[in-house]
């Protein structure tokens, strides 16, 4: 019930009161069959009828002040209560709009720092493209430069520049040694064909690299490795050695002498020249190398073919030591079970001993003087060109 209604009600309530208290009309009714005269006369008050008038307002000003005390008490509560739920309302609405100013304040920041990373990685591809642009600009100049100064000998020093680097490779990658000194003899030939007289030490340097290439010394591993592979084909064709046994005792034969009385000796030394052609005993004393399996003579020669198959690899990786072990050893092995009666057995033996004292190991020169020196040289004459040409745009 809203206040509207209560006052409406309150003030209906004082009405119905009012109409109760009224004071009926204490003038007498007049009575039928009076007079005329008798009606017409004035009706007087009397006390008692003032005393009754002054109760009643007295009882009506009390009920309207209980009436005004229940009416403001009621009033009071209610704006109260309204005030609370204000307050309570108040208090729910400052916190969400803490929450949300916090949660929004949070947002920020998160978005703050996520644009400041984005920033960040863009400015640095942004660097990135630009250092790589300047690079880029830098080469283009040194090839404007390269071109735009280029003399008709300067190809000569670029090409004597790429047979160095080529015979550096040949000599520490491949060892070949042959190639190496070729190509820079051809790099010579070039640089003397330029007629520079700045180039004098260059070419020292040139000279310098040629003749330590020729002191090296020259593996004909080609022919090491196909002599060492018909020996190894020939094993199967060894043949093996019998059993060796230790020499027998010198046993001394007697003769039959001419005298008559010697016929009991001589007749015993004939019935033993005589028994001796059906049975003979001799007996050695030694150790006897006894005759291989045919599995045994099997493994044998495959691994003699394994030890000069060893040898091969050891030739093309440049493994002196394995090398000679080897063959050594595969000629230990020849000489203690094949025949070394047999012709082929000892030119075998005779080929393992010789290879075996090749050397196959060289010391190659640790690096090129003039790799370095002539970079030096070409880089100096492409500065200088491209200063010129800097220079040349300012102006």
């Amino acid at each position: 019930m809203t206040n509207k209604n209560k006052d409406e009600q309150i003030q209906s309530e004082e009405k119905h009161d009012v109409k109760a208290l009224a004071p009926e009309s204490d003038t007498p009714k007049p009575e039928q069959g009076a007079s005329q005269n008798e009606q017409a006369k004035p009706t007087t008050s009397t006390p008692e009828f003032e005393e009754k008038q002054g109760k009643r307002g007295v009882k009506l000003g009390a009920v309207a002040i209980v009436l005004a005390v229940i009416f403001g008490g009621g009033l009071s509560y209610q704006m109260q209560k309204q005030a609370s739920d204000y307050e309570a309302r108040i208090a729910k609405l400052e916190s969400q709009l803490q929450a949300t100013t916090s949660s929004l304040s949070n947002e920020m920041q998160k978005v703050q720092s996520e644009t400041l990373e984005q920033a960040k990685t863009v400015t640095h591809k942004a660097e990135v493209v630009l250092g790589q642009q300047q690079k880029s600009i830098e080469s283009l100049q040194l090839a404007v430069a390269d071109v735009k100064g280029r003399r008709p000998n300067d190809w000569l020093l670029a090409e004597a520049d790429y047979l160095v680097k080529l015979a550096g490779r040949k000599l520490f990658l491949e060892h070949d040694v042959v190639s190496a000194t070729r190509l820079m003899e051809s790099a010579d030939q070039r640089i003397a064909a330029l007629n520079d007289p700045s180039l004098v030490s260059l070419r020292q340097s040139m000279a310098n690299d040629i003749t330590k290439l020729r002191t090296v010394p020259l593996v004909d591993r080609d022919g090491l490795v196909l002599r060492l592979t018909s020996l190894q084909q020939e094993v199967d064709k060894l043949p093996l050695a019998n059993a060796i046994l230790p020499d027998a005792p010198a046993v001394e034969k007697r003769q039959v002498s001419e005298d008559i009385y010697d016929w009991q000796d001589n007749l015993m030394t004939s019935l033993k020249d005589f028994s001796d052609n059906f049975i003979t005993f001799r007996s050695r004393d030694g150790n006897v190398i006894p005759l291989l399996s045919p599995e045994q003579d099997f493994y044998l020669k495959e691994n003699i073919k394994s030890k000069i198959e060893t040898a091969i690899r050891a030739v093309y990786k440049e493994q002196g030591e394995i090398y000679k072990m080897s063959l050594e050893t595969a000629e230990k092995w020849s000489e203690s079970f094949f025949d070394m009666n047999n012709n082929s057995v000892k030119e075998f033996n005779a080929a393992l001993g010789k290879l075996s004292q090749q050397n196959i190991q060289v010391n190659y020169p640790v690096k090129l003087e003039t790799q370095a020196q002539l970079s030096d040289v070409i880089n100096e004459r492409l500065r200088r060109e491209v200063t010129s040409i800097i220079t040349e745009e300012k102006q």
